[in-house]
């Protein structure tokens, strides 16, 4: 863009008298993005923040936040696995694979396990698939396949037997 010479001169004035930004674009019929830049090229004094900032920080009430799986770590040593509580319905075939393994809580999952979460985490049933996973891969081979899609990359192959 090209500024004249009256642009400038009223960008000037109307920066000292403290207009904001989108208001002084508005009134020279430019973009805002346009007056930070001349303003800045201008050498004219920065604008105090928008935000404001108290010397001491107030403590919000917090927010009603969705509710995240747990992440999963590795302990340093393996730790005895709970038993799954006996009032734990079982997954629905398409949820989790039946290749063996017990169905795991979080403190459950040591070593190369399945983290393919099952129901809802706000529901005390809910847990993780906890079958052997595909080395390097969270999940077992039938999670694996739900996940990924087949060949989308040549470091998503992994051989099924």
């Amino acid at each position: 863009m090209a500024w004249t010479a009256d642009q400038v001169e009223h960008l000037k004035r109307l920066w000292h008298e403290g207009f904001s930004t989108a208001e002084i674009g508005r009134q020279l019929g430019i973009s805002k993005n346009a007056v930070v830049g001349k303003s800045h090229r201008l050498g004219l004094s920065p604008r105090p923040s928008p935000i404001r900032r108290s010397a001491r920080p107030t403590v919000r009430a917090a927010k009603a936040s969705p509710v995240r799986a747990p992440e999963v770590s590795v302990p340093a040593t393996p730790a005895t696995p709970s038993p799954v509580p006996a009032a734990a319905p079982e997954p629905t075939p398409a949820a989790a694979p039946a290749n063996g393994a017990t169905n795991g809580k979080v403190v459950d999952l040591t070593g190369p396990r399945c983290a393919w979460p099952i129901g809802d985490p706000r529901e005390p049933d809910f847990h993780f698939c906890s079958h052997r996973a595909i080395p390097g891969k969270p999940y077992c081979l039938d999670h694996y396949k739900i996940a990924y899609i087949p060949g989308s990359s040549k470091n998503d192959k992994v051989d099924a037997a």
